[in-house]
């Protein structure tokens, strides 16, 4: 007697960035011409017995809808965690990690430090990681600032709208084609004063799935291996979601955040999530966060 699997429907958030696109390759499915440029895609792992239905928004309002818990898995600031605990926890893979580098402030002006607490600085988010460690470094309500969508910071900085921008993602590789200055790296800062990398982003994996959670992290997992394994192809894809990169760039930007902390957050990596939000709660940025579970693949 032939038993007919069930398949579910699960929802994964990230954001329409080249990394995310390049690591979630694997788990496309666009039926019918629906994916990015016109083409279809189906996956290309085993997802048994699951489907993959892509939402694709900026990391800020993946945070905001975590905190609804609208999806089964989502993309995340790690800043973001704290809030989301009990309902969430964090995939082994899938992060995203300032191993050296990060978000920067810049700005039109050689501007000082000192200066950022004078000045309003235009931010992608409340939530965002970007956010917790210049909070971290100026000072809790040091500074004021104004929220923008990240993509439109560095015209806002370039108009003289703001003097300074706080930028992630592609910002990072491109903002000096705007004719900007780099007035500090967050990532630099934090690994030459912590010696572990900034962990920015993760996956979280909603608790009510229950004894699924681990299988569904492997199938994660799996999609990231073979991203990484099939580099061209994977490249191809995520290049449809790289704003003002070339694929020379795009390759760049995918190999900053999408490495061996992507693999597994190791432990370095889970001791600097632990050292993160310890001295954010230490410093009245997010509530305590008691217990950071990692879900592993099985």
């Amino acid at each position: 007697m032939n038993t007919i699997t069930q398949r579910r429907t699960l929802h994964i958030g990230h954001s329409p960035d080249p990394d995310d696109a390049f690591m979630w390759y694997p788990l496309a499915n666009f039926p019918d011409g629906s994916g990015p440029g016109g083409k279809s895609y189906t996956p290309t792992i085993d997802t048994s017995p699951y489907d993959f239905v892509h939402v694709l928004e900026d990391i800020q309002s993946l945070n905001d809808r975590s905190e609804r818990s609208e999806l089964e898995i989502t993309a995340i600031s790690i800043h973001q965690y704290p809030y989301i605990a009990d309902r969430y926890a964090l995939t082994s893979c899938g992060a995203s990690m300032g191993d050296g580098y990060g978000p920067m402030v810049i700005a039109r002006d050689q501007l000082t430090l000192d200066d950022l607490r004078r000045v309003k600085i235009a931010i992608p988010g409340r939530r965002t990681t970007a956010f917790l460690a210049l909070s971290l470094l100026l000072g809790k309500d040091a500074f004021t600032y104004e929220v923008l969508d990240f993509d439109q910071i560095i015209p806002a900085v370039t108009q003289g709208r703001f003097d300074a921008g706080l930028i992630i993602h592609e910002g990072q590789l491109t903002y000096a084609n705007a004719g900007l200055n780099c007035v500090t790296d967050l990532g630099k800062w934090w690994t030459q004063s912590r010696g572990l990398p900034l962990p920015l982003g993760g996956n979280a994996i909603r608790r009510d799935l229950g004894d699924a959670m681990r299988p569904i992290c492997k199938i994660l997992l799996d999609s990231i291996r073979y991203a990484l394994d099939h580099r061209d192809q994977a490249i191809e894809y995520a290049q449809n979601y790289a704003r003002d990169m070339g694929s020379d760039l795009a390759d760049e930007f995918i190999g900053m955040y999408v490495n061996q902390w992507t693999l597994d957050f190791g432990t370095k990596g889970r001791q600097a999530v632990q050292q993160l939000l310890a001295e954010a709660a230490d410093a009245g940025l997010v509530p305590p966060c008691k217990h950071i579970d990692f879900v592993e693949p099985a």
